[in-house]
């Protein structure tokens, strides 16, 4: 675990809170990183009042259990800070553009809040204490319904100076050797994102384009281990793809470990395949980044949201 020198552990439980479209979790870690107390609530859908008051209501609650008050707190959202207004830009849940989430949170709850993308939430979690501890560069991506990333340096997320560093999920995805493709427009309104490729619904949808017919990534995945000719090439595509997109990352930032989580990273078979196909497209004679699956799971949201909440990290 990454942690500066003469830097004692403080002995109160940091809270952290994973807002995310669906569910909103709250979770205590003690110093050791260990859970204190977990809660998940439903995520009040197109209503950013009502969500301020859950995230108000799930600290009110843990603090009671835990008997403490105005304990450190983090926060990850799925979008990022605009470091020119401070609103929430960017944000897939959009209910949140635009918002000053970041001082209508302070405010409601008293006390200083750290803020940031979940996936560097994932990116400070796995390089603390999880998939990436003990790496000096550290990528972490979320395949799920979207995709997002995020990188820690020697345990500290990096930022940019536009705040916007980790977004890989936005740059467009290369075409791959000999193929032609149609456009897919990105929810963000760019044309071939990252993204629009590679979350679990263009994993689906490109296997219904295939031939293959309507079925989640889920069955998708399942059809290709029983062996069906169409879910086979179509997670072979997948493959691919992914390969190619981070050898991209691995030629830019060239990190020691590259984490995978959301939904897709339950997927053992990308781990055999993808660093198979990458090293063609990697600008050495040698790659020797690691990809693994995130150590905490689901969980690795919420804890880096508490991580955040430490002052030194």
């Amino acid at each position: 675990m990454h942690q500066p020198v003469g830097q004692i552990a403080p002995r109160r439980p940091r809270l952290g809170v994973d807002l995310g479209g669906s569910k909103i979790e709250i979770a205590a870690l003690d110093a050791r990183g260990a859970f204190v107390l977990r809660q998940r609530v439903a995520t009040p859908q197109g209503d950013y009042a009502a969500t301020l008051d859950a995230i108000a209501r799930l600290v009110a609650a843990a603090e009671a259990r835990l008997g403490a008050t105005g304990l450190p707190l983090g926060i990850g959202i799925p979008g990022s800070l605009s470091p020119l207004t401070g609103r929430v830009r960017n944000a897939n849940s959009t209910v949140l553009n635009g918002q000053p989430l970041r001082e209508d949170l302070q405010r409601l709850l008293a006390r200083p809040v750290r803020l940031e993308n979940d996936a560097n939430c994932l990116a400070l979690s796995e390089a603390t204490d999880g998939a990436g501890a003990g790496a000096d560069v550290v990528f972490a991506v979320i395949l799920g319904t979207g995709v997002g990333a995020g990188i820690a340096v020697q345990g500290r997320v990096l930022q940019g100076c536009n705040g916007i560093a980790g977004e890989w999920g936005h740059n467009r995805l290369p075409l791959l050797a000999g193929e032609q493709r149609v456009a897919r427009t990105c929810w963000c309104g760019r044309p071939d994102c990252v993204e629009a490729w590679l979350s679990g619904p263009a994993l689906a949808a490109d296997h219904a384009q295939a031939g293959g017919g309507a079925c989640s990534a889920e069955q998708v995945v399942a059809a290709m281990r029983a062996g069906d000719a169409v879910a086979v090439a179509t997670f072979e595509r997948y493959a691919r793809r992914l390969a190619l997109a981070l050898a991209g990352v691995i030629n830019v930032l060239d990190p020691q470990v590259i984490v995978l989580g959301g939904g897709l990273s339950q997927v053992p078979e990308l781990f055999e395949r993808v660093p198979a196909l990458w090293a063609p497209h990697v600008f050495s004679d040698v790659v020797r980044t690691a990809l693994r699956p995130a150590r905490h799971g689901d969980s690795s949201g919420v804890r880096g949201a508490a991580w955040l909440a430490d002052a030194s990290v």
